[in-house]
């Protein structure tokens, strides 16, 4: 497919985030969502909001995550679920603990490292759906969430997982929250730790006494949260803790299944440095792209139609060609 050219004015990173956050879309190819709840440890259930073709064992599935404070309903979730249903893909919009109303679900927090949750998505579709071929692609912290999942399966990953992406993953947390939190990304930070508080309210009523949020009045950034919820919650030391445990960046040489890591250079919440300093050329199955230009999950492109939002067609191209590989290598 094309290279991204970005669209106008769009190559400053804030308007191209933010003009992707507002931009009004619809999904023609996408049918009615049948939603659907996995299991993925005992008393914790998340919600995906699916989208099947005819027979779901003869066709390949493709399951989406979103990143922090998305949901299933995320522009970005339901662009590439429509591209993706649109190329014969059963398309899994998942959300993650908590997320797009699914407080109840689980009497447990999200965090970033969680990839047991995705891993078991991928196991019951596997198994007990019989579904032939998974693709499983994540979205800035969902990528993170994708890339260690696939890590962590190592040389042992199910043939049927045929292949992961990450959409400017936050693989390298400690210095996503460091970069979050200059002054110049701090509309980011501000909507971050709104509806973080916002959805810890929420948690904490429906389980009277598990969640006591003293001290979170003085939270002001994404670290301090972390530091007075995600890890006192989470059973992490501290935010330091947390986010040395849960990122993905170290375990990259791990993955031994077909990744695509995709990122832009002038990404403002996701720090290029931290791509630069690993060796990302040393794993044979991570293929890097970094553009130029993209902002954070956005990638407007020039072009109209399908390349509108560029990095959607392109991840669907991944799995397209993946999809084929992998049949020619079956025969």
């Amino acid at each position: 497919m094309r290279k991204f050219e970005p669209l106008g004015l769009l190559r400053n990173p804030h308007l191209m985030t933010l003009a992707a956050a507002f931009w009004p879309r619809t999904f023609p190819h996408l049918p009615p969502t049948q939603a659907r709840l996995f299991e993925t440890e005992p008393g914790t259930r998340v919600r995906a909001d699916c989208h099947w073709q005819s027979e779901p064992s003869r066709h390949p599935a493709l399951v989406l995550l979103h990143g922090l404070e998305g949901s299933s309903d995320s522009s970005y979730m339901q662009g590439t679920a429509d591209k993706a249903f649109e190329a014969g893909f059963s398309a899994l919009r998942l959300n993650q603990r908590n997320c797009g109303a699914t407080e109840d679900l689980t009497p447990t927090l999200y965090n970033s490292g969680l990839s047991c949750d995705v891993r078991a998505v991928v196991m019951e579709l596997i198994e007990k759906d019989r579904v032939p071929e998974v693709f499983v692609v994540g979205f800035s912290m969902g990528g993170n969430l994708v890339l260690k999942m696939a890590a962590e399966f190592g040389g042992a990953a199910p043939s049927e997982l045929r292949a992961v992406v990450g959409i400017c993953p936050s693989v390298d947390l400690g210095a996503c929250a460091d970069a979050i939190d200059l002054p110049k990304n701090r509309i980011y930070e501000h909507h971050f730790v709104k509806h973080l508080k916002r959805r810890m309210r929420a948690k904490a009523a429906l389980f009277p006494g598990k969640f006591p949020l003293n001290g979170m009045e003085r939270v002001r950034t994404v670290r301090e949260f972390d530091d007075a919820i995600t890890a006192k919650f989470c059973g992490f030391r501290d935010a330091a803790d947390y986010y040395e445990r849960s990122s993905a960046l170290g375990r990259l040489g791990e993955i031994r299944v077909p990744a695509l890591l995709l990122t832009s250079q002038d990404d403002p919440m996701i720090p290029f440095r931290s791509f630069e300093a690993a060796d990302l050329n040393a794993n044979p199955h991570l293929e890097f792209e970094a553009t130029r230009y993209g902002g954070h999950c956005a990638f407007i492109s020039r072009e109209r139609g399908e390349q509108r939002f560029w990095a959607e067609a392109r991840i669907v191209d991944f799995c397209r060609q993946h999809l084929k590989e992998a049949a020619a290598s079956d025969q």
